[in-house]
C-alpha cells in the first residue's frame, strides 16, 4: 500500500479555516445588523417616565426617573388627578397639585431622577404623575399612580369637540404707550390663524395663554374666543396678551388648547426708561431738599452775637434827622440865601448900622 506523503495532505487542511473565515465574514454583520438597530431605537427613543411606587399616600414621597428626553431640558413634575395616559389630564393642570409641583433639567443623555412629593390633587383619582417640558419642542408622559385615600370618580366621557390645528405663523400685535415707558403692563395681540380638521364644529374655543420669562415655567391663563370653526374651515384668532407691571426682557408666549400646544411666539420687551428717570430726578431732588431745609433749621437755632438781627430780619432804611430846618439837609445853601421864610426864623445878630461915604453920624443926629 503506497502511503502518502504529509505535504500531500497540507492543501486539505488549509482549505477548512479558510472556508470558516469566509462565512464568519458574511454572518457576523448579520448577527450584529439587529443590535446596533436596537441601540439606534434606543438612543431615538420616545421619552419615558418610571415611578418607584404606584401607589403612595399624601405626605409620602416617591422617585420620578425618566429616560429619552430631550438633553438638558427643564421638565415639571406634577400630580395630577381626573386624568388618564390615553386621555391625559383633563382641564389641563387646574387639575394638578401645582403648588407640590417639581421641576428638573435633564442630563446630556436627557434622563434624570427627582423625588417628587405626594399631595392630594383638586379632582379625584384616577391620577398620574405628569412630566412635561417647560420650554421648546413639547413633551408630555403620564404615568399612572394612585394617591391612596383620596376620591375616586369615572372620567367623563369623551366628547366630540373637533380639533384645532396652526396653519399659519402667529404673530404679537400692538405698540407700546407712553404709560408702558412709565412702567405700565405691556399689552399685546397674540394672532393666529386656526383650521378644524375634524368632523365636528367648534364652538366658542377656550385657549390658553402661558408666558415664560428666561428659564421659569410658564403661567398659564385662560382665554376664551367667541365664534365657530366649522369641520375643514379656518378662522383668525386674536387673544390680549398682558404681562406684569414693569416687565422687561426677553418673553416667551404660548399658546394651547386643550393638552396640544398649538405655537409658541418670543417677545422681547424694552425697558420702563421712565421708571428709571423717575428715580434719578428723586434721588437728586430729595437730597437738594434735605439740605435746604437742613440750612434753614441751622440758620434758625445758631447762636448770634448781642445787638445782632436775624439775616433774614426787615431792615428799616436809615432816615436823616430833622433839625427843623431844611438846610440841615442842603449844605451847599448860605444864611443869606435861604429863603425868606428861614431867614424870620433864624435869631437876630447885633450888626453895626451901615455907614455912608462923606457923611458922619452922630448920636444926636447931626
Amino acid at each position: 500500500m503506497k502511503r502518502r506523503h504529509p505535504s500531500d495532505r497540507a492543501p486539505a487542511r488549509r482549505t477548512v479555516p479558510a472556508t470558516l473565515l469566509l462565512l464568519l465574514a458574511v454572518l457576523l454583520p448579520l448577527a450584529a445588523a439587529p443590535v446596533a438597530t436596537a441601540s439606534a431605537r434606543a438612543a431615538e427613543g420616545d421619552p419615558a417616565v418610571t415611578l418607584s411606587k404606584k401607589e403612595a399616600g399624601k405626605g409620602g414621597e416617591i422617585t420620578v426617573n425618566g429616560t429619552g428626553w430631550r438633553p438638558e431640558a427643564l421638565l415639571m413634575l406634577l400630580v395630577c388627578g381626573r386624568s388618564s395616559p390615553e386621555r391625559g389630564v383633563i382641564g389641563g393642570t387646574n387639575s394638578c397639585a401645582n403648588a407640590d409641583g417639581r421641576a428638573v433639567t435633564t442630563d446630556k443623555q436627557g434622563a434624570f431622577s427627582r423625588k417628587l412629593p405626594v399631595a392630594e390633587p383638586p379632582e379625584p383619582c384616577p391620577c398620574v404623575v405628569h412630566v412635561a417640558t417647560v420650554t421648546g419642542e413639547q413633551a408630555v408622559v403620564d404615568a399612572v399612580f394612585t394617591v391612596a385615600g383620596h376620591p375616586t370618580a369615572e372620567l367623563p366621557p369623551p366628547a366630540d369637540e373637533g380639533r384645532l390645528a396652526v396653519l399659519a405663523t402667529p404673530h404679537l400685535e400692538g405698540d407700546s404707550s407712553l404709560l408702558t415707558w412709565f412702567g405700565a403692563p405691556p399689552v399685546r395681540q397674540l394672532v393666529v390663524t386656526v383650521g378644524n380638521p375634524g368632523t365636528a364644529p367648534v364652538k366658542d374655543p377656550v385657549f390658553e395663554i402661558g408666558t415664560a420669562h428666561g428659564v421659569f415655567a410658564p403661567q398659564w391663563e385662560e382665554r376664551q374666543w367667541r365664534g365657530t370653526v366649522a369641520p375643514g374651515g379656518r378662522a383668525q384668532v386674536r387673544l390680549p396678551v398682558e404681562l406684569s407691571a414693569g416687565a422687561h426682557g426677553d418673553y416667551q408666549v404660548s399658546l394651547r388648547y386643550g393638552t396640544k400646544l398649538l405655537a409658541e411666539q418670543p417677545w422681547r420687551v424694552s425697558r420702563p426708561w421712565g421708571v428709571t428717570l423717575f428715580w434719578v430726578l428723586l434721588c437728586l431732588v430729595v437730597p437738594a431738599a434735605l439740605f435746604r431745609i437742613g440750612m434753614a433749621v441751622v440758620d434758625k437755632v445758631r447762636p448770634r452775637p448781642t445787638g445782632t438781627s436775624p439775616r433774614h430780619a426787615h431792615r428799616t432804611p436809615a432816615r436823616p434827622t430833622d433839625t427843623g430846618t431844611d438846610t440841615a439837609a442842603l449844605p451847599w445853601f448860605t444864611q443869606d440865601s435861604a429863603p425868606a421864610q428861614n431867614r424870620r426864623s433864624a435869631p437876630s445878630e447885633k450888626r453895626p448900622p451901615p455907614t455912608t461915604k462923606g457923611h458922619v453920624w452922630t448920636r444926636n443926629g447931626g
